[in-house]
């Protein structure tokens, strides 16, 4: 049976942070899907299509991928998918608390699907998508924080 994990999240927009992640799973699993979720609680910086090519073009030299977009129950889109791992990445204390009571969460709805938490690479652990999206706001550089090709993309949408 292939190994097959789903790693959801906004991506908006992917950063280093994630595409470290992406490549240490890789190596892990038979398959990683990256599964966009559609947050209604979030105003949404680029659009589904945007964040699909942004994580292709970070992540082209990687094959053992797919990138879906989801708008259902994660453990519902992880057993869609025959993934049997949900991965989820823990930067600090605060994302442990909520990720784990997700996670009893995700267990109790599909005690099938098991949720893998990786930390971060110490160079990656203070990066998020929404401090990104403000220094854009204020025209700073994000050429540390995001993949060059990411970089170049947003310039071109934004």
């Amino acid at each position: 049976m292939k190994k097959i994990a789903i790693y959801p999240g906004s991506f908006d927009p992917i950063t280093n942070g994630h595409v470290d992640l992406i490549k240490r799973a890789c190596k892990l699993f038979d398959e990683i899907i990256i599964g966009i979720a559609h947050n209604s609680k979030k105003k949404a910086f680029l659009s589904i299509n945007d964040r699909i090519d942004t994580i292709n073009t970070a992540l082209e030299d990687i094959n053992n991928i797919r990138i879906l977009s989801f708008d259902t129950l994660l453990v519902d889109f992880a057993s869609l998918q025959n993934a049997q791992v949900i991965l989820r990445g823990l930067r600090t204390i605060s994302d442990f608390e909520y990720e784990y009571q997700l996670s009893a969460m995700n267990k109790h709805i599909n005690p099938n699907i098991e949720t893998l938490f990786m930390t971060p690479t110490e160079q990656y652990a203070n990066i998020s998508s929404s401090l990104i999206k403000e220094i854009i706001a204020l025209e700073g550089d994000i050429s540390v924080f995001v993949p060059a090709s990411v970089k170049t993309l947003l310039k071109h949408r934004l």
